[in-house]
């Protein structure tokens, strides 16, 4: 597939709040601690619509707009992808419990937060967006799922595009089936063509047959939220950047296949 450039990144997780803190801690100069979050209080997103969002969509705001703020590029130009494996699962509990109440009283900002693509809105809202979305899942695979869509487009039409992967642990009792060990969010700005601020040239294969060994954490500590939360997938790949390696990582993808990126620093 097609070379393409990654201009800025994104990053909110335990221990691993913004990419200057991240790298840091990916090169080994940080201890990596796991910590709570910080609150999140993504900029670009007005305060009245601020208020109705969900602690999963300001994640999902808050690494986007610092990829594009470290790219810099206006918000508004970029496509984008946001790939999430289980969507929100603090409005699906709330709905599960109005479905419980008489009358099932579900409010109108909770059914409009309902839908899988409402970060995407919120994102549209905030960078005065009308360009193409796309809205995306695939369980464990999903970050290696929103990467090759968004080097597929970029193959398309050229574009910008800004890919956002973000996954957040459920309530009780839906996290006895779905458990995420913490909240993760990445946001990588990508681009069809390089220029003096590249941060590294990606290029993406899917191998017939899966004879690549997984990419780890070379910091042991930090295994457990890579194989923890979906979007953490994105470690081992933003490790290499970090250490501006040429490398090939492995990535979990469907069907227990993985995908290879070329990463040339």
């Amino acid at each position: 597939m097609k070379a393409v450039y990654l201009q800025g990144i994104g990053i909110a997780a335990p221990g691993l709040f913004g990419w200057p803190a991240a790298r840091r801690v990916l090169l080994g100069e940080t201890a990596w601690q796991d910590e709570a979050l910080a609150k999140l209080v993504p900029q670009l997103l007005p305060p009245n619509e601020r208020r109705r969002t969900t602690a999963l969509i300001k994640l999902a705001l808050q690494v986007a707009e610092e990829a594009v703020t470290m790219a810099g590029t206006e918000a508004a130009q970029a496509n984008t992808v946001f790939a999430s494996s289980d969507g929100d699962f603090y409005i699906v509990d709330r709905l599960c419990d109005a479905l419980l109440q008489e009358g099932k009283p579900v409010s109108p900002t909770l059914f409009h937060n309902s839908v899988h693509n409402a970060p995407a809105g919120y994102w549209a809202i905030a960078a005065a967006s009308q360009n193409p979305s796309t809205s995306i899942s695939a369980a464990d695979a999903t970050f290696s799922a929103g990467l090759l869509e968004s080097v597929s487009q970029l193959a398309t039409n050229g574009s910008n595009v800004l890919l956002v992967a973000y996954d957040h642990p459920a309530p009780f009792p839906l996290d006895e089936k779905r458990h995420f060990v913490a909240p993760f969010g990445v946001a990588l700005l990508l681009a069809a063509r390089a220029d003096d601020s590249t941060l590294a040239e990606m290029e993406l294969h899917l191998p017939v047959e899966n004879d690549q060994i997984l990419s780890r954490c070379s910091d042991g500590s930090m295994e457990a939220l890579r194989q923890g939360n979906p979007a953490a997938a994105s470690l081992p790949l933003l490790e290499a950047v970090a250490r501006r390696q040429n490398c090939s990582i492995g990535l979990p993808y469907v069907a227990g296949n993985l995908l290879e990126v070329k990463i040339r620093a």
